[in-house]
């Protein structure tokens, strides 16, 4: 059972002081690329393309200037511990164990725009670069079809590897759109959280993200490997709805 997580804007790019084991992402290369065009892009240039204000671009344009390869230790940081928005709250990496760390290393992918796909202790260096960000490039004219099939070629190869040929998305529309599903060799499952509001359950969106991090983290520490198991998380109050579930689609509803 293989699980995808979006990445997060935000990151948190303090010393690593939680472990000392790390990996190096699949797709440096093509990160590389896709930095080359970066560079070409002024701080303006960049306001318009990603839609951010000034000092944001500023920061990513000095961003993308220093990024180097190769990453070590000293020059980059864990993926599942620098990113910062909301499923990350939710999962907490930074208290996880390090045998939790090695789990999810096995069975947790963070769905990229510059690298692609990363294994939870693949190092990273500092970056903006959301999926959907229309940055021309020489595969096409956006990132969907700069990364084509090699997202999904790589979660299958990542499936094949497992007991359970199950695909756990957590991930956000934006980022699961880089995933050809109809190519998945195996069963894709999505959670859905819902919230009751007034005798209705609504998806409220920064509470959905926070408990995509909250079902990661369930998953990682209970060792589950059989989708079914899933059913039984009940973090902060939500539990599996039957009713409101599909074959696809699990509803979770607090």
């Amino acid at each position: 059972m293989i699980i995808v997580i979006s990445p997060a804007k935000t990151l948190d790019l303090k010393p690593n002081v939680h472990t000392k084991k790390y990996s190096l992402p699949y797709f440096l290369d093509d990160s590389k690329l896709l930095i080359n065009e970066l560079r070409k892009l002024n701080p303006k240039e960049i306001v318009r393309l990603m839609k951010v204000n000034n000092e944001i671009a500023n920061l990513n344009f000095e961003r993308n200037l220093s990024w180097r390869l190769p990453f070590n230790e000293d020059n980059a940081k864990q993926a599942i511990l620098t990113f910062k928005g909301q499923v990350y709250i939710g999962l907490n990496a930074k208290s996880l164990k390090e045998e939790d760390l090695l789990f999810a290393q096995e069975h947790l992918r963070i769905l990229s725009g510059l690298y692609g796909v990363l294994k939870p202790l693949d190092l990273i260096q500092a970056y903006r670069l959301e999926m959907g960000i229309p940055l021309k490039n020489p595969k096409g004219k956006n990132l969907y079809e700069f990364w084509g099939n090699k997202i999904t070629d790589m979660i299958n190869k990542e499936i094949s590897n497992q007991s359970q040929k199950t695909l756990i998305n957590l991930a956000s529309n934006e980022y699961f759109k880089a995933i050809k599903p109809k190519q998945i060799k195996g069963n894709i499952i999505t959670p859905v959280f819902k919230e009751l509001r007034g005798d209705v359950f609504k998806m409220i969106t920064i509470y959905a993200k926070t408990a995509r991090g909250l079902m990661s983290r369930f998953i990682i520490e209970n060792r589950i490997e059989n989708p079914e198991d899933i059913k039984a998380f009940d973090t902060q109050g939500y539990l599996y709805n039957r009713d409101l579930s599909t074959k696809t689609d699990w509803v979770f509803t607090r």
